[in-house]
């Protein structure tokens, strides 16, 4: 599978970015998607993932409320859609999939190659 990131950018606080995850390669309709985030000197930190059926989601507690993650399976894809988003909210933005439900990154096979968020003040 291959994952390819599209969506980020510059934008001003209280902005809206929608994020796109389209895998090729393969199917990830029987697939956790997740997408994850890591700042310059940070750890990569879980921000939202979707269960296969899109049944089960959850979001980080700091994009609870701003952020949604979606999905169609149909078209392989996932979405995070991004509201008033804050300075904060500036990272590299991964999407992954894998096989099981999980908040840690090492459970996902598959990787993206990331989107740059930007969020200026």
């Amino acid at each position: 599978l291959q994952l390819v990131e599209s969506g980020g950018g510059l934008v001003q606080a209280g902005g809206s970015l929608r994020l796109s995850c389209a895998a090729s390669g393969g199917t990830t309709s029987t697939y956790t998607m997740a997408w994850f985030r890591q700042a310059p000197g940070k750890e990569r930190d879980f921000v939202a993932a979707m269960s296969a059926s899109g049944a089960l989601t959850s979001h980080a507690d700091s994009v609870k409320g701003r952020f949604t993650i979606s999905r169609d399976n149909a078209k392989n894809t996932v979405f995070l859609q991004m509201n008033s988003l804050k300075p904060e909210d500036t990272a590299v933005y991964r999407c992954a999939t894998g096989r099981r439900w999980s908040y840690n990154p090492t459970s996902y096979e598959y990787w993206g190659q990331g989107t740059q968020v930007t969020v200026s003040s």
